[in-house]
């Protein structure tokens, strides 16, 4: 199916999970033009979406707080519609640097949806979390449940959700799609690009395989009094390229649909810190030495999802299974134990 508009801005372009959408962005016949301030990834990962796709990526060194030089984006560029990653996104950071998260998160985002009210873009994709349903009393997770937070990151995601649904709902030109992603691992299969934290991983699965590969001592695991099957905390992981094909499914959707729909992204499994790292150790055929520490504020017990609402009305399901993530996260790491530093 040919896309229906061409030119898509992707804030946050150059990131993990922006970096391999830009891959099927191309692979789907569009255009992406990235904007990315770069405080939290690499332009390495851009080249090497060239070197895999085979086509130039546009790219603007641009922070979405940067209004003036955002605006130039939009006034040049015939932008048909956005999707938007930027954003700072460390739970456990954002406990410690509340304003920053509400700044970059809030008034950025405000500032990006004043442009395209001003260029008359008006259809977004929107980078969510499953930490908008707080801590769920009940598993798996649909998209009726109660939403919450229960640290400054997961109320920044609920607040642009709530500025998203009274913006659809006063203009009925407005098309919003909130993605609420689950815990994405894994990498592209090529090995090329793949996660890359500049600083300390807020993610499980680099510190699981820096681990592995020797850059850690010893991963420590928060928690091991949780009420799962194992005591750790159980996650839906989701390979990264399928939740990259699931922002191509929602820009088709887009076009289909007004108003302001949430979808969950996510496998509808969860297995455990434990059950991950067995995994790893399964794909790399290598000892991960493990200690388990207190558990970190904000965290919860159990979250997967139900992903049934997006096989249904966006034609979209995860296709990789667990062994499939933890290879692809393990030829990545072991191809650039530095990341893209190599």
């Amino acid at each position: 199916m040919e896309p229906i508009d061409d030119r898509i801005m992707v804030t946050g372009g150059a990131g993990y999970i922006g970096s391999h959408t830009v891959i099927e962005l191309i692979e789907a016949g569009y255009t992406p033009i990235v904007v990315d301030n770069l405080s939290n990834s690499s332009l390495e990962s851009l080249k090497r979406v060239e070197e895999i796709t085979g086509k130039e990526v546009e790219f603007h060194n641009v922070d979405i707080l940067d209004e003036k030089a955002l605006d130039e984006i939009f006034e040049t560029r015939n932008i048909s519609s956005v999707i938007h990653f930027a954003g700072l996104k460390a739970v456990g950071e954002s406990n410690k640097i509340p304003l920053k998260y509400y700044n970059n998160n809030i008034t950025g985002t405000l500032n990006l949806l004043n442009l395209m009210d001003k260029h008359r873009v008006k259809k977004i994709v929107f980078s969510s979390s499953a930490t908008v349903y707080g801590d769920p009393h009940t598993v798996p997770i649909t998209e009726e449940f109660p939403l919450s937070a229960t640290n400054p990151y997961g109320r920044t995601k609920l607040y642009v959700e709530g500025v998203l649904q009274d913006l659809a709902a006063s203009d009925p030109e407005w098309s919003c799609i909130l993605l609420r992603y689950f815990n994405p691992v894994g990498a592209h299969p090529s090995g090329k690009i793949g996660e890359d934290p500049k600083d300390i991983p807020n993610n499980l699965m680099p510190y699981v395989t820096q681990t592995a590969i020797g850059k850690r001592e010893v991963l420590s695991i928060f928690g091991n009094d949780y009420n799962t099957h194992d005591g750790t905390g159980v996650r839906d992981y989701i390979h990264v390229v399928d939740l990259a094909k699931g922002h191509i499914a929602a820009l088709r959707q887009i076009h289909n649909k007004k108003g302001c729909v949430a979808y969950n992204l996510g496998t509808g499994h969860g297995y455990s810190v434990l059950d991950m790292v067995e995994a790893l150790k399964k794909a790399s055929h290598r000892d991960i030495p493990y200690q388990f520490v207190s558990r970190r504020k904000g965290d919860v017990g159990s979250c997967f999802a139900d992903p049934s609402k997006a096989l249904k009305e966006l034609n979209w399901k995860a296709t990789h299974n667990q062994d499939d993530m933890c290879r692809d996260a393990w030829n990545w790491q072991s191809q650039n134990p530095n990341g893209y530093r190599d």
